[in-house]
């Protein structure tokens, strides 16, 4: 009786070694920029000046920096905050002098360059426009949050409908790591010239949720407003003082 041929195992036949190299490895576990601790479902973020970068954080990294100065200021903690203004007003002729062409923006303060900065949401990520300190004054300056913003970390988002130059729109004070989430969704979803229906709805539930968490300024607010802006002058005059003795 000829003997059978024996049997190459599974594990160790051709198809099997394919099925090894076209295996897609599992995700890497994300993890804190700072520690490397693993991080779980939703978390923090920080702000690298230095770098104008957002970080993942662990809660203990995070709130190392949640005090003003911490680490000489070049992490920040992105806080959790969201305010509107119900009032808010900008005609078409205002819009247009912020040269973002097309209805939504945000903008921040750059404290690394000491200057603000306007951004919009594209097809290929956030678009940076110009912006003077004049025209801010002039078309951002009277809302009432532009004077509750902490530099780095939160941003006025602005979306302004098209409606025959009546001023409509919406404001609303909001974590800037915020701003870059929506700005990955439009990324993500962006058809076409327009963005298409999914970027559309997609638009329509981030901010149903923004409004959603956004609450009016309380005087709390103000008053951390003033301190900041008190603080800010006191740098300033030392400053001043310290150059003038130094010659």
């Amino acid at each position: 009786m000829n003997a059978r041929p024996a049997e190459v195992p599974a594990a160790s036949s051709p198809l099997a070694g394919l099925r090894g190299f076209t295996r897609r490895p599992p995700p890497a576990r994300e993890r804190c920029e700072l520690c490397t601790e693993p991080l779980t479902g939703e978390h923090r973020h920080l702000v690298d000046t230095g770098k104008r970068s957002l970080m993942c954080a662990c809660t203990g990294c995070y709130l190392l920096f949640t005090r003003p100065g911490a680490g000489s200021g070049r992490f920040r903690a992105v806080p959790d905050r969201y305010l509107a203004d119900p009032g808010f007003t900008l005609d078409e002729e205002s819009w247009n002098r912020l040269q973002i062409p097309v209805g939504l923006a945000f903008f921040f303060r750059n404290s690394e360059l000491d200057r603000l900065a306007a951004f919009y949401p594209s097809p290929a990520g956030a678009t940076e426009s110009e912006l003077d300190p004049e025209t801010w004054r002039d078309v951002l300056g009277h809302s009432r949050l532009a004077g509750l913003l902490r530099p780095d970390t939160e941003a006025l988002l602005i979306r302004r409908e098209r409606d025959g130059g009546t001023g409509s729109g919406e404001c609303c004070l909001v974590p800037v790591d915020a701003c870059y989430e929506l700005v990955g969704r439009m990324r993500l979803h962006w058809q076409g010239f327009d963005g298409g229906a999914e970027a559309r709805a997609d638009l329509t539930e981030f901010f149903a949720r923004v409004r959603a968490a956004a609450r009016p300024p309380t005087d709390e607010d103000l008053a951390e407003a003033a301190d900041a802006r008190g603080a800010d002058q006191d740098t300033g005059r030392a400053g001043n003082g310290s150059g003038e003795e130094a010659s």
